[in-house]
């Protein structure tokens, strides 16, 4: 692992090294997804197992404990994440503690459990392998279920020695309060729309600026989504909610009902707070490329009725990831659109 981090961590970076003197038990990093938390964590993680830090907190690169760790399998170290997240991500963020078998059908799990909560223990209980610091990186923390969030919630009310967690979260109001209470919050900001667009552009990425917009800002989501270079979805979606109408609703939830629910729901929020900066300043933020459509529904709609799709579009985030019918789902997303802004 390259001791490089994002230019907009920079000094986020230096402020966290006034930390090391006195290091909490428990840090808890927060901020927007996309901004690489995972990858600023994992460096930190890194530094604190380095057995010849450099003066500015970054890993050596050379000694045994920074080998081990760019193996994966340092003896002092635990990742824990969903399944899920596992499997998406094998070679760039390790194989971590359980990888679903290539032949298994079952979905990987989107939750921390609390078996892997469970599975700390005996690594927290036995000394450390270099007499130094264990070091615990668990993200993302939202992802905990509630047992696991109580088996945790113990763990930090009573410390192993010489342990440090470090958490990672997009979303601390899904997080259980008395967990909030016993980590020390460090907020890793979003980076600017130009220096985020300048890191894009950096990296080779075609069209970065649309790509950059349509994912909030987010430089590493971004760049993520341009890898894919498709649109397709997405504009099948944004043609609807362009064009609204009850055929057409049934017709894109039939062509949608196999993409993942919660990136639609966030597609349609993005559109809709586009419409009301429209409506309220002029403004477009994530889809300037329709900026014509945007401003005709501005502009037809009732600010009354614009609050209550954003209501019903904010609600629907909170059960996208278990729907009974996905289809079902997207048809009851569109039509109550369409009946908002038709």
């Amino acid at each position: 692992m390259s001791n490089t981090i994002y230019p907009w961590q920079q000094a986020s970076w230096q402020q966290l090294q006034l930390l090391r003197p006195r290091m909490p038990h428990a840090i808890l990093f927060h901020g927007a997804a996309g901004i690489g938390k995972a990858d600023f964590i994992e460096r930190f993680a890194q530094g604190l197992l380095c057995e010849a830090v450099l003066p500015d907190g970054h890993a050596c690169g050379s000694c045994a404990s920074c080998g081990w760790f760019s193996q994966q399998n340092h003896p002092d170290y635990r990742r824990v994440r969903p399944e899920a997240l596992e499997d998406e991500l094998p070679d760039e963020e390790g194989e971590g503690e359980t990888k679903k078998s290539a032949k298994s059908t079952k979905a990987p799990s989107k939750e921390i459990k609390i078996e892997q909560i469970r599975a700390l223990a005996d690594f927290m209980n036995i000394s450390t392998h270099r007499q130094g610091l264990r070091v615990v990186v668990l993200y993302p923390a939202e992802a905990l279920n509630m047992p696991a969030s109580n088996a945790l919630l113990k763990t930090l009310e009573e410390p192993p020695p010489g342990t440090v967690f470090l958490l990672a979260s997009n979303s601390l109001d899904r997080l259980l309060p008395t967990i909030l209470s016993r980590c020390r919050k460090f907020a890793l900001p979003m980076p600017s729309h130009a220096e985020a667009l300048a890191w894009l552009k950096a990296q080779g990425v075609a069209d970065a600026d649309s790509w950059l917009r349509e994912q909030g800002g987010a430089p590493l989501a971004a760049m993520a989504q341009a890898e894919t270079g498709n649109r397709e979805e997405l504009e099948t979606l944004l043609q609807l909610l362009a064009h609204p109408s009850v055929e057409g609703a049934l017709k894109t939830a039939d062509k949608l009902q196999k993409v993942a629910l919660s990136a639609q729901v966030s597609w349609m929020q993005r559109w809709l707070y586009d419409v009301f900066s429209y409506k309220l300043s002029g403004n477009i933020r994530y889809y300037p490329r329709h900026h014509k459509e945007l401003a005709q529904i501005a502009n037809k709609i009732h600010i009354s009725r614009l609050l209550a799709a954003i209501k019903s579009a904010n609600e629907r985030k909170a059960t996208a990831d278990h729907p009974l019918s996905p289809k079902l789902f997207i048809e009851d997303m569109l039509l109550d659109y369409a009946a908002h802004c038709v």
